[in-house]
């Protein structure tokens, strides 16, 4: 009976407040996830306008909507009477806290979402970052995924991917390939260079055909060094630069031009000048 009695005063002289606070949070409930639904629907119709990635579309929304609830729930308890600046601090406190734990995690999450909208390179690219060459297979938000040419997987966190110079060379459609074929000091210059001309500009895919540059660029220790430029359409960059430098050598060899020692690595050179 007591219980009853505690109850049947508390109803008599609080009863009035709790039902008006109830009858509030229902109202801010109601109103306040009316609110919360219309602006992520306006938040992702003006990331899909952007052209926002669209993985990083539906995260960022319920990101979005998942603060947005936070704050309607905290609202609606302190309708209800609830001190709030407590749960406030601690909540606070461990989100510090977390942020200092996961200190890497937040870098490359941070460098995913970054990433995602200036969209510096896209899946299919081929770039060259953290010291590898490869093409975009994936770009996660914590990670990117590349493929490179002997079919290895590469995966680089996006914190130091973001952060380090990136060079993409899919974003223009023509690229400018070079050699530098080296010849001796007692071979025809002139011939050399004629050669090289009727070799590399004589080809179609060769853009800029009708303006061959062609110039000694050193004398070398062991060599005339000759640097040739062309610019030709990017997905046929690789196998015009095979083809051609082959077709160069074996010209040279049937004119009598020698290539002297020591040769330079080409392989190392492409990398170097790429």
């Amino acid at each position: 009976m007591e219980y009853l009695e505690q109850a049947k005063l508390f109803l008599v002289t609080k009863g009035a407040d709790l039902g008006i606070a109830l009858i509030k949070a229902g109202l801010i409930a109601f109103i306040g996830w009316q609110i919360v639904k219309f602006l992520s629907k306006t938040f992702a119709n003006l990331m899909e306008r952007k052209n926002v990635d669209p993985s990083l579309r539906v995260f960022l929304r319920s990101l979005v909507q998942n603060i947005l609830l936070i704050l309607l729930i905290l609202t609606i308890l302190s309708t209800l009477g609830i001190e709030m600046t407590s749960f406030i601090a601690i909540l606070g406190a461990a989100g510090l806290a977390i942020g200092l734990a996961l200190q890497g995690s937040l870098a490359n999450f941070a460098g995913g979402i970054l990433i995602l909208m200036l969209k510096p390179f896209r899946v299919g690219d081929v770039i060259e970052a953290q010291g590898v060459i490869a093409s975009v297979s994936e770009i996660q938000i914590f990670h990117t995924v590349l493929k490179s040419y002997d079919n290895k997987t590469i995966i680089i966190p996006n914190g130091k991917l973001y952060n380090d110079i990136i060079t993409n060379y899919s974003t223009e459609p023509a690229r400018t390939m070079q050699w530098i074929f080296g010849i001796g000091y007692n071979d025809d210059i002139d011939q050399a260079k004629s050669i090289i001309k009727d070799v590399i500009y004589s080809d179609e895919r060769i853009i800029d055909r009708e303006k061959p540059y062609i110039y000694v660029d050193s004398l070398g220790d062991n060599s005339v060094n000759i640097r040739v430029r062309a610019l030709v359409s990017n997905d046929q960059y690789w196998d015009v630069y095979l083809t051609k430098l082959e077709l160069v050598k074996k010209a040279f060899d049937n004119a009598g031009i020698s290539i002297p020692f020591p040769q330079r690595d080409v392989h190392v050179y492409r990398h170097e000048n790429n």
